[in-house]
């Protein structure tokens, strides 16, 4: 799905609308049958071409559903963070995350692969990380701007992509990557926080 497609008319409704279509591949996945992007259409109650806005092929739909069975809302998410500091919460979050990063390797390297292996010029994924994290700043005193670039710095330090670094390229094991990014969110944290007083 194009990036700008979600953001531009109304939101809250391509958003209901994709978390359906998603809701329809798991029922496939969930039974282990086969199916097309027609097949995802009908049970959905929408046209196919509305499919295709979302999910350029059935490989993208079928690897984002699997991923999405596994991973909490957002909410869902900051709820259980309740009564925290913005720091503490925010390592969580990057613990929950790199978990299930890690506990989901092979399935997310291969989402990847598969976006990165379709025509679609700039797929649009979850971004559970950045809206778990949005929920979270949206709350202190900083500013829209720091709000923004606050919580896109800190989800670089979470998911996948920086095990795939860490371990990939600086050939660091698991627990390894995990004490560097977790020092790193921790370094980031405290400068931020030290800039503002």
């Amino acid at each position: 799905m194009k990036e700008n497609y979600i953001s531009t008319g109304r939101t809250n409704q391509k958003i209901e609308t994709r978390s359906k279509i998603l809701l329809s591949a798991q029922y496939f996945l969930n039974k282990g049958l086969e199916f097309n992007l027609e097949d995802i259409a009908k049970r959905t109650g929408v046209s196919r071409a509305t499919i295709y806005r979302y999910f350029s092929n059935v490989d993208i739909l079928a690897a984002e559903a699997a991923l999405d069975i596994s991973t909490k809302s957002p909410a869902t998410i900051c709820e259980a963070l309740h009564g925290k500091t913005m720091e503490d919460k925010v390592l969580e979050i990057q613990d929950y995350f790199n978990n299930l990063a890690i506990n989901h390797e092979k399935l997310f390297r291969k989402y990847i692969s598969t976006i990165l292996d379709s025509s679609t010029e700039t797929p649009n994924r979850g971004a559970r990380r950045k809206k778990t994290l949005q929920l979270v700043l949206e709350h202190t005193n900083y500013t829209t701007r720091e709000k923004k670039d606050l919580s896109n710095l800190l989800t670089v330090l979470m998911g996948i992509e920086p095990f795939i670094v860490t371990k990939d390229v600086c050939g660091l094991t698991n627990d390894e990557s995990f004490r560097l990014l977790k020092w790193g969110m921790e370094l980031l944290l405290k400068g931020f926080n030290s800039s503002k007083d």
